[in-house]
């Protein structure tokens, strides 16, 4: 009978993405691992398998947690134009108020990755097409309130949003907080 684990998985995957997330895939080391979770290589491969299924994990991870970012922000009390923006700020914020200005996990692993790897692709193209359709079913409800015009396409704003947003996180890294700001309100200008 092998030894109890002595760590919470669910802690250690958050614990990769943040690694992963901040030295991107190929950079992030067995032992950056190992320094960010606190568990031996050797458990960690036994329990994960190897570092790009433990990464597929955290990639994992982050779609959800994003997922459910968006879902809370976008529930808040406001008109369409006012919670996407406050999805947009929401990001943008934590984007440059972390201690590295990182971006998004999923962009920067599609940069990294997609063209080379069509299972990473198809991850983060699912992770989009989520968030396309949570801004979509928030325009539709804007639509209803009165809030967003009849004529506003709802799935190609929705889609232009996401662009938008993806655009957004990589400039993160570079662009200070008032242009990104200006580039939020102006693609909101079409609500």
């Amino acid at each position: 009978m092998g030894r109890p684990k002595s760590f919470e998985p669910d802690a250690v995957i958050a614990q990769a993405m943040e690694a992963f997330w901040t030295k991107g895939y190929t950079d992030t080391s067995p032992a950056d691992l190992v320094e960010a979770t606190g568990v031996a290589k050797g458990s960690l491969y036994h329990s994960f398998g190897s570092k790009r299924q433990l990464f597929d994990k955290a990639l994992h991870h982050y779609s959800r947690m994003q997922a459910e970012r968006a879902v809370e922000c976008l529930a808040q009390p406001g008109t369409a134009k006012e919670r996407i923006r406050a999805y947009f700020a929401l990001l943008m914020d934590a984007d440059l108020d972390g201690p590295v200005r990182r971006g998004c996990l999923a962009q920067n692993t599609v940069g990294e990755l997609g063209g080379r790897d069509a299972e990473v692709a198809r991850a983060v193209h699912r992770l989009q097409e989520g968030v396309i359709e949570l801004f979509a079913a928030r325009i539709r409800q804007g639509q209803r309130d009165g809030d967003v015009d009849q004529d506003v396409d709802a799935q190609a704003q929705a889609m232009l949003l996401q662009t938008t947003l993806a655009g957004l996180r990589v400039m993160a890294r570079t662009f200070d907080r008032p242009a990104l700001y200006r580039i939020i309100d102006t693609a909101l200008a079409g609500l």
